[in-house]
């Protein structure tokens, strides 16, 4: 399902969503159209992993390089830290989100990755 509403607007591009397992734990299939991606943003509460399951993708945290993963991929994204991730600009990005649900949980959204961040990180001026 495409993503719609609040979330879509914190993404650059067409990304979709399936909710695989929302009870205990959030399990969601993501998958971006080549060059989409979302925001800058921090997960609260509970820490988030990333599996990647298809294509080639971006992730980064504030302040460090970008990272390309590919599927097997995996990503412990600590709750607190600032982070993106989204598709290369060639390629289909598919990976799992899952959290464990707690309590008040939020995610703060911090921004969008502009062009000229996303475009540095295509050029390779960020580790790979």
């Amino acid at each position: 399902e495409e993503l719609s509403g609040v979330n879509a607007t914190h993404f650059l591009g067409k990304a979709y969503l399936s909710v695989l397992l929302n009870h205990e734990c959030s399990i969601n299939n993501v998958t971006f159209e080549p060059g989409s991606r979302n925001d800058w943003h921090i997960h609260n509460v509970s820490d988030q992993i990333i599996v990647v399951t298809s294509g080639e993708g971006w992730y980064q945290e504030e302040g460090k390089p970008a990272r390309l993963l590919k599927a097997g991929d995996i990503v412990d994204i600590p709750m607190g830290v600032n982070h993106w991730h989204g598709a290369t600009s060639t390629s289909w990005f598919s990976h799992l989100a899952i959290k464990v649900l707690r309590e008040g949980m939020s995610t703060t959204w911090c921004g969008p990755v502009t062009e000229a961040q996303y475009e540095e990180v295509e050029k390779g001026g960020n580790e790979r």
